[in-house]
């Protein structure tokens, strides 16, 4: 309206900001891994959380807690083994907030507070072992850091989930004997494993000579047998043959007379006598022989004289 002043409007406005930042101090929202821990006066009252939180416009002050889990790098510490051997060790820590007004009110920085804790243990830990067993052992090592931190760290309302060395650095001379001692190692697992690959050859061409020779002794027994087999029935046809010839020539020499046998005897010693020998060996019983051939010749003799006038 013409001559209306803007003060009214001015007023109303500052009203309402003043009304919007009073709700955006007292109404917070607070998500499921967060807490509110409240503060009245200077007074902790409690944590608040999740959800909506009503607080009390400047008379409550909220501090945010995160609930979930963080990890805190702790970079190289040089420590000293029992053996005196100086060494450089790097971890991680992992946490969490398990009581929220304790992480506030106990504790003002914890990273710094576990960090410095972190080291002085460890190098308590690392001053009871020695060199070899720092580079051995390093889970136990690991269980050992998250026990002890776990048992300060527990007042402030934190606990430590674990503990993770990443890197242990020994001293460069340690490095150099390490290194040979791995080449001297591969070395000698190469050797075994030639000498086992070698041994393995050796039994399977020994396993294959002694299969080979198996086989051959089989086959020159079953040759042998077989040979044998065939020479047995080879002898036994050959005296069937003898035998079945004997009853041939028997049963002809039955049916020969004795003159027959006696043209025979002459015709033997007929080829005798062209024969190129000086000596003849004749048996006694030659003169046997001869006395058939000598009556044959007496009767001959008389018939041709009885037939001459």
């Amino acid at each position: 309206m013409p001559g209306t002043s803007p003060i009214p409007w001015i007023i109303t406005f500052f009203i309402a900001a003043f009304v919007f930042l009073l709700l955006l101090m007292a109404i917070k929202i607070v998500r499921e891994y967060q807490r509110l821990v409240v503060f009245r006066l200077g007074k902790c009252i409690g944590a608040r959380g999740p959800g909506i939180v009503f607080l009390i416009p400047f008379v409550d002050k909220a501090t945010w807690v995160d609930l979930r889990e963080k990890y805190l790098e702790v970079p190289h510490q040089s420590t000293i083994t029992k053996d005196n051997a100086g060494i450089s060790v790097d971890f991680l820590i992992y946490w969490k907030v398990i009581d929220p007004v304790d992480s506030v009110v106990q504790v003002q920085n914890f990273a710094g507070a576990s960090q410095g804790i972190a080291t002085t243990t460890l190098r308590a830990v690392i001053g009871d072992i020695d060199l070899d067993d720092v580079l051995a052992q390093r889970e136990h090592i690991n269980t050992v850091l998250r026990d002890k931190l776990d048992e300060v760290t527990e007042r402030w309302g934190n606990k430590v989930t674990a503990v993770e060395i990443r890197e242990i650095v020994p001293p460069r001379e340690v490095q150099e004997a390490m290194t040979r001692q791995m080449s001297a190692e591969r070395t000698r697992r190469a050797v075994v494993t030639e000498a086992g690959g070698q041994k393995q050859a050796t039994i399977t061409v020994a396993e294959g000579d002694k299969q080979s020779a198996i086989l051959r002794a089989e086959g020159e027994k079953q040759a042998i047998v077989l040979r044998a087999e065939g020479d047995k029935q080879a002898r036994i046809l050959e005296a069937e043959g003898y035998g079945i010839a004997l009853e041939k020539i028997f049963e002809k020499a039955q049916k020969i007379d004795a003159k027959t046998m006696n043209l025979q005897y002459l015709e033997a010693l007929k080829v005798l006598g062209t024969s190129e020998a000086t000596k003849f060996v004749l048996p006694m019983e030659f003169t046997r022989l001869l006395q058939p051939f000598v009556s044959y010749a007496a009767q001959a003799t008389a018939k041709v004289a009885d037939e001459t006038p």
